[in-house]
């Protein structure tokens, strides 16, 4: 693996992402199911797009995606609070290709993957008391990307209970994700090949 060390968001965490399936889009790869995702095909033209025209497309981010953003901070230092130190790391790229830009590493073992939704949406997990299944592709890829064996999900929101939750390898789904983002990789390479100027 290999530890790009650039402050996330910038433009060089952008041009390092280039063309890299990273853990937020896995979801478009394998279904928490593990599945095969119907939109892995339209994923696929977004990463080749990406290196042939040297720039990500845009995309217009929400209010809500800017509210987690800037929450992201407190979060972070609340779960420091009661967890201890969070070293925080640019993007990682696995050896075969793809990557991930955890919200923390957590000793030499643990992840930390911070959401801070919209209210109902909060009380939803809350509710629910489990991960999210929407994030099991991003939380399982990030631990095979840096080979961590488990992850803390906190969902954050200010005005209440926060939820933490902690996520173990599974080792069946990894092998399943690891498999599909491989052939991705392997896609990308062979198109970029044929279609660039």
């Amino acid at each position: 693996m290999k530890i790009i060390d650039v402050e996330q968001r910038s433009l060089e965490w952008h041009t390092a992402r280039l063309g890299v399936p990273s853990a937020s889009n896995f979801k478009n790869v394998v279904t928490p199911t593990g599945q095969k995702s119907k939109q892995v095909d339209s994923y696929l033209n977004r990463l080749i797009a990406d290196v042939l025209t040297g720039s990500p497309e845009p995309h217009s981010g929400t209010d809500a995606m800017q509210r987690g953003t800037d929450l992201e901070p407190e979060a972070r230092s609340y779960y420091e609070l009661i967890a201890g130190p969070v070293k925080e790391i640019g993007f990682c790229i696995h050896d075969d290709g793809f990557g991930c830009s955890p919200d923390g590493v957590v000793g030499e073992e643990g992840l930390l993957e911070i959401k801070c939704p919209l209210a109902h949406t909060h009380v939803e997990y809350l509710r629910d008391g489990i991960l999210p299944s929407i994030y099991i592709p991003q939380v399982q890829g990030q631990l095979l990307v840096l080979n961590r064996l488990w992850c803390d999900f906190l969902s954050y929101h200010p005005f209440m209970k926060p939820l933490l939750i902690r996520v173990y390898r599974d080792e069946k789904y990894i092998a399943i994700l690891h498999q599909a983002l491989r052939e991705l990789v392997e896609e990308v390479r062979l198109h970029v090949e044929a279609y660039k100027l």
